[in-house]
């Protein structure tokens, strides 16, 4: 959450705040609303580290969710959603949390507010550490039942692999372990997130909320001067980190811990070895980037960040056609199915069809051949002809030849609810032609 953010004031140590949802705002100051089952509100300042304080002055029994706005530009076009962990060690937050997104009926036990905060999501990151067990699966696909239809699929659903930097138990590298489980993770969730990204939390942290100092770069300085062997045996384990007399002081070591933990020291002290001169700066810089952050950060953007408004449209349209199905009034009920059948006819819409089909393919709903599943999902997420054809300098001629291929598929060979998908398919290439020609 700090990483996303880019400033640390969610904590990270168990309390009360752990087990509310909690919303993160962009607004005109930073202060925290503690809001009631009973609907009425508390205000709260942030502690004086600027994080949301431990304990909220009231049981999180009593807590609806918390409302934390900050100014912060990375929330000016983000919200975001913090849910207590669904295996958590704590019985009665997990519960609440599962009840949250879907893995057990809504009850009185969540109010309304809490309900709307996580089921109105139009995208969902689930983060988890080594072994996807089956509840995982479970309260993903539950997700889906609680939220609108583009939301908790591959289309808009990524998995987080956390906490890589602690695989391999201490300081060693623990890239290699993480990227293959990861790789084995996306493969189990397939039907559920578009990817797994491993991340490595508490560096990225600690990089991309300012948390490295000038000292803390010569604390690690005085580290790596120390002869390899006795640098190599201090990041055996955190007791001797702890406890073994070297510089820096226990009270500079602790901390470089509580930012770092041992890998992140390792890996400092092994780019300050080579370029002794190194500054605070690149450090931080080269930290970030070892911390998976980055890619992170791209995936995002590139698997909600740029259609932000198509699923923004996607989700108010499903809403529509929810409230549509339940309203006692039939005429009502015929003119908004209508109105939205008049709306999707028209081509500024029809990325919402392509996105609708997509999901309905990546989670399975319906088949189609591997290949043609991947080149809908493409279509549907992009507007690049080589990323979509998966074919350097594909242009206008080639999208054509796309329509064709998926129209020809739509009339010979496929049942009906896959031909229904290749028409939208096939229109989808079209207008991508038309605008490919206009540019």
């Amino acid at each position: 959450m700090n990483a996303l953010i880019g400033r640390r004031v969610a904590p990270t140590a168990a309390g009360e705040c752990t087990r509310v949802v909690t919303r993160f705002r962009y607004g005109p100051a930073d202060r925290i609303d503690v809001v009631l089952r009973d609907g009425a509100r508390t205000s709260l300042p942030l502690d004086d580290d600027g994080m949301v304080p431990a304990r909220l002055g009231v049981p999180a029994s009593r807590i609806a969710y918390l409302d934390v706005t900050l100014t912060n530009d990375r929330l000016r076009t983000l919200t975001v959603v913090d849910t207590p962990g669904l295996s958590s060690t704590d019985t009665a937050s997990s519960d609440r949390a599962g009840r949250v997104v879907g893995d057990a009926p809504f009850d009185d036990d969540i109010d309304a507010d809490s309900e709307r905060e996580v089921a109105a999501a139009e995208a969902v990151i689930y983060v988890f550490t080594q072994a996807v067990r089956a509840d995982d699966v479970r309260a993903l696909d539950a997700f889906h039942d609680a939220s609108a239809r583009l939301s908790a699929s591959p289309i808009n659903a990524l998995g987080v692999l956390a906490k890589v930097d602690t695989l391999t138990g201490g300081a060693d590298d623990p890239w290699p372990a993480a990227a293959p489980l990861a790789q084995q993770q996306a493969r189990l969730l397939a039907r559920t997130v578009g990817d797994v990204v491993p991340l490595a939390g508490l560096l990225a942290e600690t990089a991309g909320a300012g948390r490295l100092t000038d000292a803390d770069r010569d604390a690690l300085a005085a580290l790596a001067a120390l002869p390899g062997p006795d640098l190599q045996l201090l990041l055996t384990s955190v007791d001797l980190f702890r406890t073994l007399p070297a510089p820096p002081g226990p009270d500079r070591r602790e901390r470089l811990l509580a930012r770092l933990d041992l890998y992140g020291i390792g890996y400092a002290c092994a780019q300050l070895a080579a370029e002794p001169r190194l500054g605070t700066g690149e450090l931080v810089r080269r930290l970030l980037a070892v911390s998976g952050f980055p890619r992170l950060a791209h995936t995002l953007q590139q698997s909600f960040g740029w259609r932000a408004d198509a699923i923004k449209a996607g989700w108010a349209l499903t809403r529509l056609e929810r409230l549509a199905g339940h309203t006692g009034d039939p005429r009502l009920r015929g003119r908004l199915r209508d109105t939205l059948e008049d709306l999707l006819r028209d081509p500024a819409y029809h990325r919402l069809r392509l996105l609708d089909a997509a999901q309905r393919a990546a989670t399975g709903a319906v088949t189609l051949p591997a290949d043609r599943e991947t080149e809908l999902i493409r279509l549907a997420t992009s507007d690049d002809p080589a990323y979509i054809l998966d074919r350097p300098g594909a242009g206008r001629d080639d999208l054509i030849a796309a329509a064709g291929r998926w129209r020809a598929y739509a009339v010979d060979g496929a049942a009906p609810a896959q031909a229904r998908i290749a028409h939208i398919a096939h229109r989808g290439f079209q207008l991508l032609a038309q605008e490919t020609r206009d540019a």
